[in-house]
């Protein structure tokens, strides 16, 4: 089975990004990396929720968890992320499907019916799934 090696093009890029804070703590701490993420501001990032459009992964983050409102996140945009699946078993991902936020910090498939006026809210293909984690390509 080919890994991310195998897939020499295809470049991650990484954003920097503050972090949504809820009564003045920090809502992202040390035990999110990994974790999808969305955007909840102007550059500023959360929990991926239900049905909402994926920035990217979580993949770190400066400082620690005591400096709530000085922190910021390193988000993987683009290239292939591994992400953990949301035990919702009718919106699994498949190969080739596009993705949308499940339980927090999860992704689920993005069906036809989430869409906006600017077309779905997926983001992303499906290009292994395997047990509660599946590697999508982002772009």
């Amino acid at each position: 089975m080919p890994d991310e090696k195998s897939f020499p093009t295809i470049q991650p890029q990484y954003v920097m990004f503050a972090l949504h804070q809820t009564g003045g703590t920090d809502d992202l701490k040390d035990a999110n990396i990994g974790e999808a993420v969305s955007l909840t501001g102007n550059f500023e990032i959360g929990r991926s929720m239900q049905n909402s459009i994926i920035i990217g992964k979580l993949v770190a983050l400066t400082l620690d968890d005591l400096h709530n409102g000085q922190r910021l996140a390193t988000v993987q945009v683009a290239g292939i992320c591994t992400f953990r699946v949301s035990d919702e078993p009718n919106l699994r991902p498949s190969v080739g499907d596009r993705i949308i936020g499940g339980q927090p910090g999860k992704i689920k498939q993005s069906v036809a019916e989430r869409v906006w006026p600017g077309g779905t809210l997926g983001r992303g293909t499906v290009i292994d799934v395997n047990g509660n984690e599946c590697k999508v390509i982002l772009n």
